[in-house]
């Protein structure tokens, strides 16, 4: 499961090194507003997919990868944030 994740991650940032044409992570790598506006739009989409129980598994990966992708754009590292979770356990 959490392969699944780090390869995610490991793939947009294959594409912030090396863009590749046509790629839309490319796209939203080189276009902060538009990653911005994809993941508001995203969890927009996935709050009215849990509240109407449809589409919430396409929805919830939607925002998952549009997240990690505005992560990278700011300079936001995964593995900060997990560290952050891990400071959080009780």
């Amino acid at each position: 499961m959490l392969n699944a994740f780090e390869n995610l991650i490991k793939l947009i940032r294959e594409r912030k090194e090396n863009p590749v044409e046509g790629s839309y992570s490319n796209k939203l790598l080189a276009d902060k507003s538009l990653c911005k506006e994809k993941v508001i739009e995203e969890i927009g989409e996935l709050i009215e997919a849990v509240e109407k129980n449809t589409n919430k598994i396409h929805e919830a990966a939607d925002v998952f990868y549009h997240l990690l992708v505005y992560l990278e754009v700011n300079e936001v590292k995964m593995e900060e944030v997990m560290s952050e979770l891990e400071k959080r356990k009780k």
